[in-house]
Order: structure tokens, then C-alpha cells, then sequence
């Protein structure tokens, strides 16, 4: 059996942030940060990609082209991805965030099942990652070497980690098998029965228990391998009756008792299986050894038994295969299979962890689901459903930019010309008088002209009492009010002297003021000329790009549609092979149970076997 562990670190799916988050000095790279640290990809991406046009992100422009390549990442896109990094290493950024963005490369790459294009990129990272990261390159280095059939350049990375007393027991896992695939089957060995006892005293207890199954079940089938029954049932009797390796290690340590010469022994764990999920591969077989057992055991009758239910059984197997694919060929079941599996966002790291309780088929569906062919292929179809929801909401919001655009054109051209011409006018004549006023009192350097409202009242009454005493006869009233006339006049006048070198700094102040005032209406008065000029061309201008975005909108959505439906065919097109797949080995058990059943019921047989006389009668 070749079988490798998937690291915890392989498993786990990419995550596009930075690796030591630092001071944000751009706002607009902490919107895209707030995207990415709550996982919301196409978000983060649209985003990141917005303010990178606009040259927005600046004092971090490394760390965002970084942080971009791992969201492409985060959809599959490996390629575009390698251009981005590759691009970063040419222009020289920082040796650990490139090496990163490689192993982060090679990962999405081998989920992909790409294993030499992983290796490629693993190639390219120069010097050790971080603690953790560093563990899980050695441990993804090592699964490609033995996917790329090189187990002895896989347990050479590996041997240091599964030393490593504090180290990962995956390690061992991996170490093991390399070493069974390199011929070095006793040290392979002797890893894997270390690991197949290893007590479960660290979190998380199901993930080291799976994997201390797994590893007694990798034992097992080497020692079947080998034809080596005794070794092959002690250490397939370590695996839990109630784990996922369950019914694989149950069918094998049945054929291990059969090849020991215990068919009686073999049937106890058959029999069990006989009891769970019958579209279970393993159940499916046992449904042959079981008659086989009692065949060894000359029990004919219960054996002609055992064939015809498993005969029964393999042809309702067959024929929920067949329903199955004729429900996936229709579509239905992977809409449904989707919308049981909701995520927060798009992108790499989502997974449809399980099977939703109303799913048809979920029996034949199971194994299907725990291939990386349709996961990958379902993520994809995810991510194209999403595109196409999201083309069709851009293509009803321009509809709003469209009604926007209209309101803004018939508001611009009811308000230009009252602000231009009145309100702009008006404001422009008081200035210009209030200038004039002040300038030629600042010329004449006349007190008078200076004057406040209170003292040109006083100066207007008295210019008019002296015009009314100068008509009056000149007798002693009339000199007498004329002097007194003549001394408030005098103190005005020597107030308004007083008064001069403080009025005329406040008249110069006004002045100036009023310049500024002046000069700032004629710029917003050339505003709104070049307003009336230019704001057609920009609403134009506006309407062209709104026009543009929905011509290219309708051109991608039937493409994106065409996608889609061509993908879904895909999708559908990987389960279906699976399927027959499993039709397939339905069909050669199926063809062994009757062969098997017509030998019993065959005369010679019986003659043979001396039990003539209890010849079942044949099943109709």
C-alpha cells in the first residue's frame, strides 16, 4: 500500500498575510488588511488591486505585491502567482518574504497535484523559513520526493525531523513509508511500530490517534505484502474498531487470518463489516470473503448463501451507482453539495467538509468527496458561481450609475448659471465698491474719509447747523452759537486726528482683505467657467466608462457562463469516472461471486468436495 500522511501544514490552506504585521502608514493597505484577516479573499484581492492602481499603498509596496501573490494563491492561480514572486525577486525585496512566498507556491502547487512543479518552487526557497514553516517545508519536501518516486531523497529530509523528539509525528509517518518504498523495509518497520504504539497524551488526541491507525495499518499491508500473516494481524489488531481506518484494517486482518490458516478467525472481523455502510469498498469486498471463509471452512450452503446476498447486494450497489450518476449528470446534486457547504469567502482554503443530511446518494458521493481531483474541481465551480452572482449585481448596479450620472448632469445645469451670474456678480460689485471707498480715503489721507458711520452722522450735522447760522443775522445769539458750533467741531476734528494712524492700518488691513476677497471670487468665478467648460466633457467622460464597463460585463458573463457550464461538466465528469470506477470493481466482484457460485453448485464440485447428497438447490 503506498500511502503518505498529509502533514497538518500540507493540509491546511494557504493564508495571504503578512508575516509580521508592522505599522500601518498607508490607510488604504489597512482596508486591504482588514479583508485579509477576515479571510474575505475576493474582497482583500478587488481591494489590494484598487489601491496598488492608484498608487496608494506606497510605504508597504513589497509587502502588498506579497500579500497579492498569496491571494491568487488562495484561488489556485499558481502561475500568475509565480509571476508576481518572481517579479519581487528580480527587483530585490527581502530575502525571508520571498522565500515564503515560494514555499507558499509550492504548497498550493502540490495541492493542485503538481508535484514537480512544486518541487521547482521549493527549489527556489533559499535559506530556512520560520520555526513551524520551516518543519512543514521538510515534511512537503519530503511528500514530493516520494510522489517524484525518489523515497531515499525523502527520508534524508525527513530523518532529522523524526528524530526531533518535540517534532511532529508525521514525520515519522512519512519517514516510514520512504523507508519501505527505498527497500529499507526493517528501519521503515521499526519507525512505524514505534508510532503504531505511540501513547496519545497531546492535543489534538483524534488526529494522533488517526494517525497511529494509520501507521498500524501501513504495517499490516506491508506484512500482507510480504506474505507475512502474523506480523500483519498484530499490528492491524492496533487499529481502532471505531476510527477512519477502521473497515480497510478489519477486511485486511481477515485475509491476514485466512493466509494463516484461520478461516474461522477471518470471519469475526468480516462478519463486522458486513454490519456497516454496504457502499463502503471495504464492506463491498468483504461481501466475497465472507463466502470464501466458509468455502475454506466447507460450510457449501451458507457459502451459496453468502454469494447470492452478495450477488443482491452488488446489484443494488450497481444501480444506486448508476441513479447516482444519472443525479449528477443533471446537476442537482452539485447545487445542493454547494449550498450545504457555506464559507465566508471564496478562494483555496475553502473545503466542502461534508456531505449535507439531505444529500441523495451520500453513501456513493462519500469516497468521491475525499479525492483532491473534486475537491479541486469544486472549488472552482464555487468560485465561478460567485463571478457569474457578481457580474450580474455590477451589471444592475451601473443601472445606479447610470440614474447618478443623469441626476448629477440636471443639477450641475439648473445651478451653474444662478450662482455665476448672481450670486458670483453680486458679491464681486460690494467688494469692488468697498475697495474704491477705501482706497481713495487711503489717497486723500483725509481724517474724514476715515471716519467711522457714528462720525460722519456728527460731521453731517454740524456741516448743516453752520450752512443754518451762516443765513442768521450776526448779533450776539448768533456769535454765540456760532462758537460753540465752531468748538464741537473742533473736537471732532481732533478726534478724527487722534483716530488717523489706527484707521488708516485697519483701512489697509480691510483693503487687503478685500484684494484676496476679490481675487479668490474671479478664481471661483474661472472655476465655474471652466466648469460650464470641462464638467460635459467629464459627465461624457463618465458616461463613456459606464458604457464601456457594461459592454465588457456582458461580454464576460456569457464567457464566465460558458465556464461555468463547461466546469460543472468537469466536476461532474470526475465523479462520474470515480463512479464507474467503482462499477467497474463491482462488476469483476460480481463476475468472481458467480463464478465462485457456479463452481459450488457445479456436480463435479460437489462429487469432488463428497457432499453431493447436500447440494444446494441452484438460486432462481
Amino acid at each position: 500500500m503506498a500511502a503518505t500522511a498529509l502533514s497538518a501544514a500540507a493540509a491546511e490552506p494557504v493564508r495571504a498575510q503578512p508575516s509580521k504585521p508592522g505599522p500601518v502608514q498607508a490607510p488604504f493597505w489597512g482596508d486591504a488588511l482588514f479583508h485579509v484577516y477576515q479571510g474575505k479573499t475576493f474582497s482583500a484581492l478587488t481591494t489590494l488591486m484598487a489601491s496598488q492602481q492608484f498608487g496608494r499603498v506606497a510605504p508597504h509596496a513589497d509587502e502588498a505585491e506579497a500579500t497579492r501573490g498569496g491571494l491568487l494563491l488562495a484561488y489556485g492561480l499558481h502561475r500568475e502567482a509565480e509571476a508576481v514572486f518572481t517579479a519581487l525577486a528580480e527587483r530585490g525585496t527581502t530575502a525571508a518574504l520571498r522565500d515564503k512566498a515560494w514555499f507558499h507556491l509550492a504548497k498550493i502547487r502540490w495541492q493542485r497535484g503538481l508535484p514537480a512543479e512544486a518541487d521547482a518552487a521549493l527549489a527556489r526557497v533559499a535559506g530556512p523559513l520560520d520555526a513551524e514553516l520551516e518543519t512543514d517545508r521538510q515534511l512537503l519536501a519530503a511528500q514530493v520526493r516520494l510522489a517524484l518516486g525518489d523515497p531515499a531523497g525523502a527520508a534524508a529530509r525527513l530523518q532529522a525531523l523524526a528524530e526531533d523528539a518535540e517534532g511532529t509525528p508525521y514525520a515519522r509517518y512519512n519517514l516510514g513509508v520512504a523507508l519501505l518504498e527505498g527497500q529499507r523495509r526493517a528501519d521503515g518497520r521499526a519507525w512505524l511500530d514505534r508510532l503504531g504504539q505511540m501513547p496519545v497524551t497531546t492535543r489534538p488526541p483524534e488526529e494522533r490517534r488517526a494517525l497511529r491507525d494509520k501507521a498500524n495499518l501501513t504495517l499490516g499491508f506491508d506484512a500482507l505484502r510480504h506474505g507475512e500473516p502474523a506480523p500483519a494481524r498484530q499490528a492491524l489488531e492496533r487499529v481502532r474498531l471505531n476510527g477512519p481506518f477502521a473497515n480497510p484494517a478489519l477486511l485486511a486482518f481477515g485475509w491476514a487470518a485466512l493466509e494463516d490458516k484461520a478461516p474461522r478467525q477471518a470471519l469475526v472481523p468480516w462478519q463486522e463489516l458486513l454490519q456497516r455502510n454496504p457502499s463502503d469498498p471495504a464492506v463491498l469486498e468483504a461481501r466475497l470473503a465472507v463466502p470464501h471463509a466458509l468455502v475454506e471452512l466447507k460450510a457449501d450452503a451458507a457459502a451459496v448463501q453468502g454469494y447470492t446476498e452478495a450477488l443482491a447486494a452488488y446489484a443494488a450497489e450497481a444501480q444506486a451507482l448508476t441513479d447516482t450518476i444519472t443525479a449528477l449528470q443533471g446537476g442537482a446534486l452539485v447545487d445542493t453539495l454547494i449550498a450545504g457547504n457555506p464559507g465566508a469567502d471564496l478562494g483555496w482554503g475553502w473545503t466542502a467538509e461534508a456531505l449535507p443530511a439531505d444529500l441523495p446518494h451520500r453513501a456513493q458521493l462519500a469516497p468521491v468527496l475525499a479525492t483532491h481531483a473534486w475537491q479541486s474541481a469544486l472549488k472552482d465551480q464555487r468560485d465561478l458561481r460567485f463571478f457569474l452572482q457578481h457580474l450580474g449585481r455590477w451589471q444592475r448596479d451601473l443601472l445606479s450609475f447610470d440614474t447618478m450620472l443623469a441626476t448629477r448632469e440636471q443639477r450641475f445645469a439648473a445651478m451653474l448659471p444662478a450662482t455665476r451670474d448672481t450670486r458670483l456678480a453680486d458679491t464681486q460689485a460690494r467688494l469692488a465698491a468697498e475697495q474704491r471707498t477705501l482706497a481713495g480715503a487711503l489717497a486723500a489721507a483725509d481724517a474724514r474719509a476715515l471716519a467711522d458711520e457714528r462720525e460722519r452722522a456728527l460731521i453731517e450735522r454740524l456741516d448743516r447747523a453752520q450752512r443754518t447760522l451762516a443765513s442768521l443775522p450776526d448779533d450776539d445769539a448768533s456769535r454765540t452759537l456760532r462758537d460753540r458750533v465752531q468748538r464741537v467741531a473742533g473736537a471732532l476734528e481732533w478726534q478724527l486726528s487722534v483716530a488717523v494712524p489706527e484707521r488708516r492700518w485697519a483701512a489697509r488691513k480691510a483693503l487687503r482683505e478685500i484684494e484676496t476677497e476679490l481675487a479668490s471670487s474671479a478664481e471661483r468665478m474661472a472655476t465655474l467657467q471652466a466648469a460650464q467648460r470641462d464638467e460635459p466633457q467629464r459627465f461624457a467622460g463618465f458616461a463613456g466608462r459606464i458604457a464601456a464597463l457594461r459592454t465588457r460585463i456582458a461580454t464576460l458573463l456569457p464567457q464566465v457562463a460558458a465556464l461555468q457550464a463547461e466546469q460543472q461538466t468537469e466536476l461532474q465528469a470526475v465523479a462520474i469516472r470515480h463512479l464507474k470506477d467503482q462499477q467497474a470493481r463491482l462488476a469483476e466482484y460480481t463476475t468472481q461471486a458467480r463464478f465462485a457460485l457456479a463452481r459450488l453448485q457445479d456436480p463435479a464440485t460437489l462429487a469432488q468436495r463428497g457432499d453431493a447428497s447436500e447440494a444446494p438447490d441452484a438460486p432462481r
